[in-house]
Order: structure tokens, then sequence, then C-alpha cells
């Protein structure tokens, strides 16, 4: 590749993502929620002085894969300036929803813009009317505090006003206040990290690698797509319904390959929803640019260069590209793994060999909060069959990359008590290989609470492949006082009483190939 040897590009990759990493470090340390500390709901990574991502931490897929729209919403609104530090959340522009917070900073070199520095993370709480900010919103608004691309600090100076008043509008002003400041360290600390790789190894030469880096990724990335058939493909998948109408909602797939390039048609997907299952544009690109990377096993540096063979189609104002005032808390998390569901869908019949069967496919969220706490999580759940082996168990999969909150933090932190926590035995659909099982969770609440439910695979199962069974569906429970249970909804917010208990089952993978 041009100059550089592979090696050359393999150390220069690391030491790009090595900032990205470190930048990572800093903000679990210092971060004050168990979302931040413990689940490690957050994402950092470089970009060049165009905008165009350069490198990054092995964090969160649907953050990191919308980044880039929001970088570059950014450097269109802002003549950015040495010390300035840019805050969003908007998911009409490049956000993925309303509790992602990104902090955005430039790196300037004798008065050159040479890099930005970006990092986002899911705060439990950013206001809205539900605690946690996840409930079943029909307006944005409903959600939380939406931000547009804001200058928090401007040429140095901290804006207090800014600060104040997003402050007064969230629950848990401690907590926002401590994970925004470790937000701002971590940027910090990237700066420092990157300012002594300039003086290294120069500007020019740290320019002229990361343009290199991004044209073997294009490169590796064509490689990749070659291997797939030329050919049309078609799949359709279904979200359980919206929360209010019972019936499915379709995201459908026309996939076509031609010699080292791919396009994406996600046109007919249901109109967008009256409810926060709406997944901005940014969002659909992380899910398409993940399964992608996915696809090349992992050897190719994630950066813009692997986008630019893949063609992404969307209509606005559909369920995969939302327009305002559609709220989309549930975008981010639920739709963007059913997107991934499709495009393996569409895969699986071009290339078989190498394509699961479904996973989970939902985050399993729940938030909730009380008088002076709010708390948010995402639930693991059982990984699809894949060809030679079977799916694990118990596990994060596709869009979402985070940790397991510790029983004990949780119930230092917050009034509530795990009963709970294991495999669900049984879950994973049967196959040559089968499907992972899922998990069970149970709290129980110890003062009352409002709890938000958004999730998914409790009426349409996880596809198996080949002669593999579909996975189980999930299943949340109320259990009261007495001991009685109550199914719920997959979406919803309800009140609960101390000392009710909410159980959430997860679902299993779906299994590969016909059991023999």
């Amino acid at each position: 590749m041009g100059g550089f040897s592979a090696t050359e590009i393999a150390v220069f990759y690391a030491l790009f993502s090595s900032v990205a990493e470190e930048m990572g470090v800093v903000l679990r340390r210092s971060a004050f929620s168990p979302n931040i500390k413990e689940r490690q709901d957050f994402s950092c990574a470089l970009f060049d002085s165009a905008g165009h991502l350069l490198a990054q931490a092995a964090h969160i897929p649907v953050h990191l894969g919308a980044l880039p729209d929001t970088v570059a919403e950014v450097l269109r609104e802002f003549d950015l300036r040495p010390g300035d530090v840019v805050i969003t959340n908007d998911p009409y522009r490049g956000g993925t929803h309303l509790p992602d917070l990104t902090l955005i900073k430039p790196l300037f070199v004798k008065d050159q813009l040479a890099f930005l520095l970006a990092v986002r993370a899911h705060h439990a709480d950013v206001g809205g009317r539900y605690p946690g900010s996840m409930g079943l919103a029909r307006h944005i608004q409903e959600e939380g505090v939406l931000v547009p691309p804001t200058l928090l600090v401007e040429a140095g100076r901290f804006r207090r006003d800014f600060w104040e008043d997003f402050l007064s509008r969230v629950r848990g002003r401690e907590e926002r206040e401590g994970d925004l400041r470790a937000q701002l360290a971590a940027l910090e600390r990237g700066e420092k990290r990157l300012l002594e790789l300039v003086a290294r190894y120069g500007l020019e030469e740290l320019q002229k690698r990361g343009e290199e880096l991004q044209a073997y990724s294009e490169s590796y990335m064509r490689e990749t797509l070659r291997e797939i058939p030329d050919g049309r493909y078609y799949f359709e998948d279904y979200l359980d319904d919206d929360g209010l109408n019972p019936e499915p909602v379709p995201i459908r797939l026309h996939l076509t390959k031609e010699e080292d390039r791919v396009v994406l048609d996600f046109r007919d997907s249901s109109p967008q929803l009256e409810t926060g299952l709406n997944a901005p544009r940014s969002v659909t690109r992380a899910a398409v640019f993940y399964v992608f990377l996915a696809l090349a096993g992992g050897l190719i540096p994630p950066n813009q260069g692997g986008l630019r063979p893949l063609r992404i189609l969307t209509r606005p104002g559909t369920v995969v590209d939302a327009r305002y005032p559609a709220p989309v808390a549930g975008g981010n998390v639920e739709t963007s793994q059913r997107i991934v569901d499709v495009i393996l869908g569409a895969l699986a019949q071009a290339i078989p060999e190498k394509i699961p069967a479904a996973s989970c496919g939902s985050m399993n969220n729940v938030a909730f909060g009380g008088e002076g706490f709010a708390y948010y999580e995402t639930i693991g759940g059982g990984m699809g069959g894949r060809p030679g082996s079977p799916g694990l168990s118990g596990v994060h999969t596709h869009m979402t990359n985070t940790l397991n909150t510790p029983i004990e933090a949780l119930e230092i932190a917050l009034p509530v008590m795990v009963e709970r926590y294991g495999l669900r035995p049984r879950s994973g659909g049967s196959g040559k290989w089968p499907g992972g099982d899922g998990l069970v969770r149970r709290f129980r609440f110890l003062a009352p609470v409002t709890v938000s439910l958004l999730t998914e695979r409790r009426r349409l199962q996880p596809y198996g492949l080949f002669g593999g069974q579909p996975g189980k569906r999930g299943l949340n429970l109320l259990l009261d006082t007495k001991g009685r249970r109550r199914v719920l909804p997959g979406k919803g917010v309800f009140e609960l009483k101390a000392g009710e208990a909410l159980e959430i089952r997860t679902p299993g993978g779906g299994g590969y190939g016909r059991r023999e």
C-alpha cells in the first residue's frame, strides 16, 4: 500500500487506536454511574481533520458506526477553534438516541486543525417524561433534553450557562455532572496522547499514515466483498410491534452485490412509527458497518475506508430513517438489532457457510427510577448457532458490546435486590449447531419505582437457518408482593410498589442446520 508496509500500517493503527482505548480507560475510571463505570456503555474514537473516522476503541458498535455522521454535522455547523468542545445528542444530526451524549474536541497543531476526538456515553437519565429516558414516548421531547450541536467549551471558556440549564432538566444531577466531567477528562487524555504522537512523528507523517490506513481498509473491504457471489438478495424481518398496536413492523432489504461493491436498499421498510422504535439513518449505517466489519473477520482496521464500498439507500420518514419529531429511544437499541438480522438473512442466501442464525435480537432494555435515582441497563441473551459452532449463552450480541452490571454494584447504588440471575435453560433453538440460551434476571424493588421496558422478540422468535429451530421468545413478568405473576408486554411504562419484582427472561438464539 503506497510507500508503507503492512507492518507499518499495523503499527500506526495500533498507535491511533491506543489513543481511543486510553480515553475509554479514563472515562470508565472517572465516571459516576454504574452504566458507564460498570457496563462500559460508551465509545471513543479519533477522526482526521476532514472528519473521517481514523481509529476507534473496541467499544459499542451502534455508537461507533454512527459517530462519523455526528462529526460531519459538527464540521458543517462550526468553524472550530482551539479550546472548543462541542456537545450534542441530536438523533437527526448523526446521533443515536438522546441518552447518548457526545462530546467532540478538535486538536490543532500550529493553528491547523489536525484531528478530532470524540467520546459518546449513555447517560442513565437525560430528562423527559420517564426516569431513565427510555420510556415508550410518542414525541422526541418526551424522551428527554434534545441538545443540538452546541459549544460546551468555547475557545477554552467553559459555558456555565449551558451546563446549569442542562443539569437542571435531568434527574440525578450529581451523577450526570460526574459522567460529563469524565467525558471531558477522556478528551483531555486523548489530546495529550495525540500531541505526543505529533511530537514524535510529525503531523505530516501522521496524516499520511492515516490516509494509508483508510486506503488499506477500503482495499481489504473490497477484497472481502469479492468473495460474495454477485446477485440480488432479499430478506425481511419484523419488530414485534410498536408498543401501541399489535401489528408487526416490517424491515425489508434488497441487497445487490456487484464485483467489489454492495448496495443495501431499505426503502421498502415501514413508515416511521408513533413510538420510539424509529432508527435514525446514522443507526442504520452503524448496523451495516458492523455486519461487514464482522464479515471481514475482525482483520480490517475499522475506519472510514471500510465504509466506502457500501452504499446505503433509505427513505426519509421510515423506521430506518426517522425524521423529527419521531421518538427514537428504541430505534438505537432494538431496531438496530433487527436491521442486523435482516442483513444477515440476506447474506445467508449468498454465503451460507459464513452467516449465523439470528441471535437474541433484543438488548432487553430496562430503565427504572424513583425519588432521587435513575438507572438503565441492557441484558444479554443467546447467540445464534453458526457453521461449526453452537451459539454462546448469556452474552450481548451484535449492536451492543456492554458488560454486565455486578449485582453488588447495583445493590449498593440503588434500592433494589437482584434475586435471580442466571442462564435460561433450553431457550436456544435446536439444530446441528444449536443457539445459545438466554438469561433470567429478577429485580426486587425496595422503593416505589417507574419501570420502562423496551424489549423485542417477545412475539416473534429469533430465526433459525437451514433447518435449525428458532430461539425461544423472551418473557417479561411482574411479581406482586404475594408472589402472583402477571405477564407484561414487551414495551411499556409500569408503576411498581415497594416489594414487587420484575423478572426478565431473554430470548435464546436460533439454531443452525438440521439436527442429525
